[in-house]
């Protein structure tokens, strides 16, 4: 009688699916730092906003870029969100302006897996952070009366 490769022992899709089950039935816990992570990132959530994704910027005309700056354009629910991202000195700073302008009260929020930044947005829609730690951001614009808008999350990295 001639056996088969998988009749000496469980082959690797059997691991895995001998890893899931015991994971689903409790018997290997997932690790705390998972956990924590988990439900970091659950806490980002904004339930109800609307999200606004990457557009394409035209080439500026004339114009000679210093290689520190870019410029990245978000679109959703009737608002632009153009950010103008340093990441010169190992930090990041943002320049934003919301198009068209929200109106009073309306704020822009910047949020990264560690902090908050908001500020009040000026008349013409502006706002700047800067000194935020490179890595995971996105903004959000709050307006009085609609929902939230928030950019999908981008990287940035230092330079």
């Amino acid at each position: 009688m001639t056996r088969s490769p998988s009749s000496f022992g469980p082959s690797s899709d059997d691991e895995f699916l001998i890893a899931a089950l015991r994971l689903a039935s409790g018997h290997d816990p997932v690790p705390d730092e998972v956990a924590a992570t988990a439900r970091a990132a659950f806490g980002l959530r904004l339930p109800g906003a609307a999200t606004a994704r990457p557009l394409a910027v035209p080439a500026p005309s004339g114009i000679r870029s210093t290689g520190r700056a870019r410029l990245l354009r978000f679109g959703a629910d009737g608002l632009t969100v153009d950010l103008d991202v340093d990441s010169s000195g190992g930090l990041v700073d943002l320049a934003g302006r919301v198009c068209p302008p929200p109106g009073a009260g309306a704020r822009a929020e910047v949020r990264t897996p560690c902090l908050t930044e908001s500020r009040e947005l000026s008349p013409t829609g502006q706002f700047a952070v800067v000194g935020l730690p490179p890595g995971w951001f996105s903004v959000v614009c709050h307006r009085p009366g609609h929902p939230p808008v928030a950019t999908s999350w981008t990287r940035v990295r230092p330079e």
